[in-house]
């Protein structure tokens, strides 16, 4: 059998080495600088993590010992046990950075679904009016909803901390972005079967968003587990506090034991780094295919 073989003369050589020593060097020097801003990026959590495990005479020591000798990780067992339980914490946020996801996540699917696929009456107008409560500033928000929720008897519960945050303007404008891209043909031929919009928009749209879900599950999440003036507002009960307001509250009150503070930190930190490395390639295509890249 004869195979074709890409011709090679001395003249086509030369030019792929010249090509490759050009590109070469360029690749080396990106590479060079995004490990140093890289570097920069992680150094204060290495630092941050080191001196978790110190004794507190070790922190400032200089030059800074990295490793430390012996690792003090009985300074967790402080943190976690303390006269602020971050275990407790740790489970009031996840409590409401979970259900507030999970409402977002249903909610902006589906709106973003009816904005994007169905046809109604002043579409673009209700839709431009939706976006404009991204304008509004969350702090103008806080009395109101003090007063709503002091009435209602739902001060110092974590429900004022999920149910006003199970509906995102910004998800269902993320979501929107995300299935204009997706053909109609997908969503006229299941019509045509006979399928109504809740089984076309479960069964067909849904399973196609994964990456646009898994990025608002990221961003929604950071901000639900980030949220520090809300549940200072209102909430009462130490018992009730999340990671926010509980790690300002341990940071009061061990103001010059630095080594436990920094085991708070870290043990605040962790469950966002490794929430973003484990869907960071979703994330990142998510956010691409929904037209909101720089």
């Amino acid at each position: 059998m004869n195979t074709l073989a890409e011709p090679t003369t001395p003249v086509a050589s030369s030019i792929r080495v010249r090509s490759a020593s050009r590109v070469a060097p360029g690749k080396i020097v990106l590479t060079v600088i995004m490990l140093a801003l890289g570097l920069t990026m992680i150094l204060p959590f290495l630092w941050m993590v080191s001196a978790s495990l110190k004794i507190q005479i070790e922190v400032y020591q200089f030059p800074i010992r990295w490793i430390p000798e012996n690792p003090q990780w009985q300074n967790y067992s402080r943190v976690w046990l303390g006269r602020y339980p971050f275990y407790r914490f740790y489970l009031n946020s996840i409590v409401v950075a979970v259900t507030a996801v999970a409402g977002v996540l249903l909610t902006s699917s589906m709106g973003g679904y009816a904005f994007a696929k169905l046809k109604f009456p002043f579409k673009e107008s209700i839709f431009l009016t939706y976006l404009a409560m991204m304008m509004i500033p969350p702090q103008v928000l806080l009395i109101p909803r003090f007063i709503m929720f002091n009435a209602m008897g739902l001060l110092d519960t974590l429900i004022v901390l999920i149910v006003p945050f199970t509906v995102s303007a910004f998800g269902t404008f993320l979501m929107r972005q995300f299935f204009e891209q997706l053909p109609n043909e997908l969503s006229e031929a299941a019509i045509i079967d006979g399928a109504g919009h809740v089984t076309i928009w479960s069964r067909i749209i849904l399973p196609l968003a994964r990456p646009a879900l898994l990025a608002l599950m990221i961003i929604s999440f950071i901000w639900r587990w980030n949220a520090y003036l809300e549940p200072l507002v209102y909430l009462r009960s130490i018992s009730k506090l999340t990671i926010p307001v509980g790690l300002d509250f341990f940071v009061q009150e061990n103001t010059a034991q630095m080594n436990l503070i920094m085991a708070a930190a870290v043990t605040a930190t962790l469950p966002l780094i490794a929430l973003f490395l484990f869907t960071q390639k979703y994330f990142i295509r998510g956010i691409v295919m929904s037209g909101l890249k720089g």
